[in-house]
């Protein structure tokens, strides 16, 4: 594959733009759409309101899925802007990860029936297969009227509030897409509808013809579990491969396989300027912290930049190579979005759009601090034995 794919980056004086284009397209699958406008929304401060106001202004009907339904002052808005929708007789379809989502509030879900919403859980629990109940949908995604949609990392939750100004508001990034590519949100949103549903009449029933006005070239790519590489796995590796001069990852959990490491490896061998930024004392599975330490001093010394972020729980997900194109959404570069949960990823091909998102990554860089080989190297014999344990039980969470 890494030979292939430099190939066809090394073709014939065809604009770089269209063969990476080309090159997505044939590992992944799914074209590219033109005429999407992609606009990154940053914490909660930014995010809730606009997906609350698609909510209110929605007309005939809201399709919501979410990974976590949690507690918070969002999680009530949420539930009042929805049964609202609800009663003015837009139909409201709800769905819920089974376990992700399973601390919501009974009364919340009592409501928006009662209002007239339609709520649909993915696996729940007590029905499922006990040796499934691990692969869950992780996919966050609002489609209102089919025009207007959200998608990213926030979950509905008292944690994604406020401007990250204090460890107890994370930092993340929320995106709102218009055009074409609004499609293959819907299309995600379907593909976990219909199982937990058992039917396809939903998805034939409101098809919108949608021509873009933005400039964005826009891919987008569903993954679901598996054994063995997913599209998940094959995007991160792709982009990998192909970028040519630098690479920025933003995760909360950086667990990468073998292959992943490889390809990161391969890269800085080519030249490649790498920054990777994870949390720093601040995160909500310490584990999964843990689990990617065997990538993480192989990739410090080989000269992978990587920052810990220190003001709070960092919780974006994106890529950018080359100032050429941005990979955004709800997949983290960790074995568990590769084995066990379903994903949906924006591919944006725009200089533009990834010139902000390196800015954005600058901005959070001046709120770390620089993780070295020495450092790493200096971590004490407790760490030392967690990451042991956890590499042989966790990987996956």
């Amino acid at each position: 594959m890494m030979a292939t794919a430099q190939n066809l980056l090394e073709s014939n004086g065809e604009p770089r733009h269209d063969r990476i284009r080309r090159l997505l397209e044939t590992t992944l699958g799914p074209a590219f759409t033109d005429g999407n406008q992609v606009d990154l929304l940053q914490n909660g401060v930014e995010i809730f309101p606009a997906m609350l106001k698609a909510i209110r202004e929605s007309k005939r009907r809201i399709e919501f899925l979410t990974y976590i339904y949690w507690t918070g002052d969002i999680a009530k808005e949420m539930v009042e802007a929805l049964s609202e929708r609800a009663r003015a007789g837009v139909e409201v379809m709800v769905l819920l990860d089974g376990l992700g989502a399973r601390p919501m509030r009974k009364d919340y879900v009592e409501r928006m029936e009662a209002a007239g919403c339609r709520i649909a859980w993915f696996r729940p629990l007590p029905r499922w297969r006990a040796w499934q109940t691990d692969n869950r949908t992780h996919r966050k995604i609002l489609v209102c009227d089919g025009k207007v949609a959200f998608t990213g990392g926030v979950g509905i939750a008292a944690e994604w509030e406020g401007n990250a100004e204090n460890p107890e508001n994370w930092r993340d990034n929320h995106f709102q897409v218009q055009g074409p590519a609004v499609r293959g949100l819907r299309a995600a949103f379907y593909g976990d509808w219909m199982e937990a549903n058992n039917t396809l009449a939903d998805a034939l029933s409101e098809l919108e013809d949608l021509h873009g006005d933005g400039s964005m070239t826009t891919q987008v790519l569903l993954s679901q579990a598996a054994v063995g590489w997913n599209a998940t796995a094959r995007l991160q590796d792709t982009l990998s491969i192909i970028a040519e001069e630098r690479m920025r990852i933003q995760t909360p959990y950086f667990t990468p396989g073998p292959i992943q490491t490889e390809c990161l490896l391969a890269a800085r061998k080519r030249g490649v300027e790498i920054e990777i930024m994870i949390p720093g004392p601040y995160i909500d599975k310490r584990v999964a912290e843990y689990s990617g330490s065997d990538a993480i001093g192989t990739l410090l010394d080989a000269g992978v930049r990587m920052w810990r972020y220190q003001p709070t729980m960092l919780h974006s997900k994106t890529i950018t190579i080359d100032g050429e194109l941005a990979s955004v959404g709800s997949a983290n570069f960790n074995e568990r979005s590769i084995f066990k949960d379903n994903e949906v990823c924006l591919n944006v091909l725009d200089g533009g759009f990834t010139a902000r998102m390196d800015e954005v990554f600058d901005a959070d860089r001046e709120k770390c601090e620089p993780l070295t080989p020495g450092s790493w190297r200096d971590r004490g014999p407790f760490r030392r034995t967690a990451e042991a344990v956890s590499n042989l039980t966790g990987r996956e969470t």
